[in-house]
């Protein structure tokens, strides 16, 4: 079967495989060539799969896959393939904290924002009660 793995602006991995281990938000699961549609999202972690080489790793940062007919399409915003186990764990730890970082700056930011709108609201409140 086929495995592709897409980013919003690339391709990383388009290979022939014939096994792929991935975890879903309720669960690991392994599919082969043989098994039935599926969809899932996936939680952020490693996808293995296994080729005519052996077995290989890719991390994910969250995702979709869908297994149709001979083909596992796996969508996500991320993901590190082609790396030994070792440095597969360094770079999705510097890379998905990165991320992470960026999300909790953005959220405060929305939250400040917030923040301020309800002051502003219940001083717009308090003028015109007296």
């Amino acid at each position: 079967m086929r495995l592709i793995i897409a980013l919003p602006d690339s391709i990383p991995l388009d290979r022939e495989v014939s096994r792929v281990r991935a975890g879903g938000l309720n669960g690991s699961f392994t599919l082969l060539e043989n098994h039935v549609d599926f969809v899932t999202l996936l939680r952020p972690g490693i996808l293995s799969y296994e080729d005519e080489n052996g077995e290989h790793m890719a991390a994910v940062n969250r995702g979709v896959l869908v297994k149709r007919g001979g083909e596992v399409r796996v969508s996500t915003l991320d993901a590190v393939t082609d790396r030994p186990l070792g440095s597969l764990r360094e770079a999705v730890a510097e890379r998905f904290t990165e991320e992470d970082e960026a999300e909790a700056k953005a959220r405060q930011a929305v939250a400040k924002i917030e923040a301020g709108f309800l002051r502003r609201l219940v001083d717009l409140g308090a003028e015109q009660g007296e």
